[in-house]
């Protein structure tokens, strides 16, 4: 497993399917930031609660310059009802590989009610204009999340 990013690092580049079909890549975001972030199962309720919150703070991300993608193991058909049902504008991207989360070191180790195993950590990689690591956040929780994310970027004003 790769190494956790850290800022200054380049962010590795990927291109996947969107919730449409559509492919879309860390190249489509190159002049803005960009927010990519993991979570392990579209329409399970810490994943929809941190979707809406990505939702409902779009607007201040996008007009302080940031895009939010997202993306999971999900399939593209999970991810499109997943966007309908949640009213979610961001690009949803399925890696159902995790060959993406592999490389962003959002994929590893877990451990769960005594049982251990491989699976997607919930993180959020921030990357700038430039396509380097600003920001990179690991382990994080779904509910708040997004909260700290714009404190952290000095948004929450």
């Amino acid at each position: 497993m790769p190494e956790r990013l850290v800022p200054g690092d380049d962010a590795p580049d990927f291109q996947l399917l969107d919730s449409a079909g559509r492919e879309v890549g860390l190249q489509d975001f190159r002049g803005r930031n960009a927010v990519v972030y993991f979570y392990p199962a579209a329409a399970t309720p810490g994943c929809t609660k941190q979707a809406c919150d990505f939702r409902d703070s779009l607007a201040a991300l996008q007009g302080a310059g940031y895009d939010v993608v997202g993306i999971s193991p999900d399939p593209v058909a999970k991810l499109a009802g997943f966007a309908a049902a949640e009213g979610l504008s961001f690009p949803l991207l399925s890696d159902p590989d995790h060959a993406v989360a592999e490389a962003y070191a959002a994929w590893g180790e877990k451990k769960n009610y005594g049982r251990t195993y491989e699976g997607l950590i919930r993180s959020t990689v921030v990357v700038g204009p430039d396509g380097k690591v600003t920001l990179a956040q690991y382990n994080v929780r779904a509910t708040g999340h997004v909260a700290k994310l714009l404190r952290d970027l000095k948004l929450d004003a």
